[in-house]
């Protein structure tokens, strides 16, 4: 069922509120990989505040849905997600990547509530995802795994030895979603290793492929709404996306991949974010 407006609306709300709690977690890091935390934060919130079923009462819950955040640098957006869902309180957050906190910068699993994998080495997120996929299936279980990938990592051959077993063995309870950002940590994706064509890749690769603005949430349900119900083949949701989304002076800009602010700069941030939301 499509996305009301009501429910677009307050998943914009919550957009916002995280791109501003993603902010003051850099600051309180010192520093994080901010550029693509933004990037995919609309996606994020999607998952978890209207299609991933989790409990933050019992996060071990069983017949939950499993998300893995491949690209595991943007666990500063990811962090301040679960926080939001009610995994963990906010507070916790000004420990992010501190001396001894459970929060590295790639979020541990068995450390941080809520987190269903360890991610942080680039390419192995959607090889777990199948072998999530294979276990629910032999379990006869209906929870879905979905997997969100960069777009850099993409370069990674076990990528597409994940995405070729995905086809054979007619997964179609994984997911997957690409942060199309265009941007990578030495530059653009297309001048480093050229991804295009890249949905036609997939396709090769026996996936349905569905391109999206990965900000604009009815497209982003929709694209979700319709990988849940496909039966036929495995799904990729190829979301374009702005990498620093939100902040003017960090959009499309591949320094801010990882940076950090002090108090002058963050203010300038969320005044960033808080006019993007007015307009």
């Amino acid at each position: 069922m499509p996305l009301t407006e009501q429910e677009i609306r307050d998943l914009e709300k919550r957009a916002k509120s995280l791109r501003l709690d993603v902010i003051d977690t850099t600051v309180w890091a010192g520093g994080a990989h901010i550029g693509g935390a933004l990037s995919c934060a609309d996606i994020l919130v999607a998952l978890y505040f209207k299609y991933a079923r989790v409990n933050p009462a019992d996060p071990d819950w069983a017949d939950r849905d499993r998300v893995i955040l491949s690209k595991g640098h943007s666990g500063v957006g990811f962090a301040p997600v679960l926080a939001a869902r009610g995994f963990f309180d906010r507070e916790q957050l000004k420990e992010f990547n501190h001396f001894k906190s459970p929060f590295g910068m790639h979020l541990d699993s068995r450390k941080v509530r809520g987190v269903d994998v360890s991610t942080g080495s680039l390419g192995h997120g959607l090889s777990m995802a199948v072998g999530l996929g294979l276990g629910a299936r032999l379990q006869k279980k209906s929870w879905l795994t979905y997997c969100i990938l960069g777009d850099g990592e993409c370069n990674e051959g076990s990528v597409w030895e994940a995405a070729m077993a995905a086809h054979h063995f007619a997964l179609t309870n994984v997911i997957s979603i690409v942060d199309r950002n265009g941007l990578m940590i030495d530059g653009k994706t297309e001048a480093i290793m050229a991804l295009e064509p890249f949905a036609d890749k997939w396709r090769a690769f026996g996936w349905i492929v569905r391109e999206i603005d990965g900000h604009d949430f009815r497209q982003i349900g929709d694209a979700i709404e319709y990988a849940q119900l496909e039966k036929s083949g495995p799904v990729v949701i190829i979301a374009h996306t702005v990498k620093g989304k939100g902040v003017d002076f960090m959009e499309g800009q591949v320094k801010w991949h990882y940076g950090s602010m002090d108090s002058a700069l963050a203010a300038k941030a969320k005044q960033s974010v808080e006019q993007m939301y007015a307009s």
